[in-house]
């Protein structure tokens, strides 16, 4: 005589269906010693009812006016809890690998980013990893449902990707050491500024504006390449590399 889901919540109200046979006329349905609510005869191949509050394994039964069951398992599973998530953000197109650790997510079965929802691949009863879904710009809060209920807390920030609209002044020496100042636009968590594939050191100054000091570089013209938590981009030929006079 299965039962589906055969755990639930140890604070109670798990829906749950009982099949088996001569189940017509069922009077109670117990968990362990405490009786469930809401039963319901639906046939007499089938029961369905909602779960006491419980703790750890007990066994269910079905009284019906020619007696009592045998009992079949049903587990109490605790509210997750959760202690971090890496990264704490990422693109707003989604598609970022997430790992949220905890205690008790061995029944996870969503995962909510503020209003969308992803599902979990269970590592262990202490992890899982989960692929954000798309989301606005701006942070969200993070909450995992199991068996045992569902829990927040935690919040993960979407950032959209950076532009740039210009880079000033646009020349400097092939030595390096030009302050220069980028403008553009989601560049508050900017990770790296690089002139021709070589890092920039750099300070953000608000979320338009980036300050950077140019590295050594080959004369010519070479791309500008802002990078953040959601991706890059690349102002082609943005910067130009004088070389110095010769006598």
């Amino acid at each position: 005589m299965p039962i589906t889901p055969n755990q639930g919540s140890s604070g109670g109200g798990t829906p749950v269906t009982i099949t088996g046979t001569n189940l017509s006329g069922t009077t109670a349905v117990r968990f362990g010693t405490r009786l469930a609510t809401n039963v319901t005869n639906v046939s007499p191949t089938q029961v369905t009812a909602v779960s006491p509050s419980g703790s750890g394994a007990v066994g269910v039964t079905v009284t019906t006016p020619g007696g009592t069951s045998n009992p079949i398992p049903f587990y109490y599973v605790g509210a997750p809890f959760k202690q971090s998530l890496s990264p704490t953000s990422g693109s707003t197109a989604g598609g970022q690998t997430v790992t949220i650790n905890g205690t008790g997510l061995s029944s996870a079965t969503s995962v909510a980013f503020g209003a969308n929802t992803a599902v979990p691949t269970v590592v262990s009863d202490s992890q899982i990893t989960v692929v954000a879904p798309a989301g606005a710009a701006g942070a969200v809060s993070v909450s995992v449902t199991t068996a045992g209920g569902t829990n927040n807390g935690l919040s993960y920030t979407y950032v959209a990707a950076p532009t740039v609209t210009a880079v000033a002044p646009d020349e400097g020496p092939t030595a390096g050491g030009t302050a220069v100042t980028i403008t553009g636009t989601n560049l508050t968590s900017t990770t790296e500024v690089t002139f021709d594939g070589n890092p920039a050191p750099f300070t953000v100054i608000s979320d338009t504006s980036v300050s950077a000091v140019t590295p050594p570089g080959a004369a010519g013209a070479v791309d500008v390449v802002v990078t953040n938590d959601a991706g890059s981009v690349t102002s082609a030929d943005a910067f130009t590399y004088v070389a110095g006079p010769g006598i």
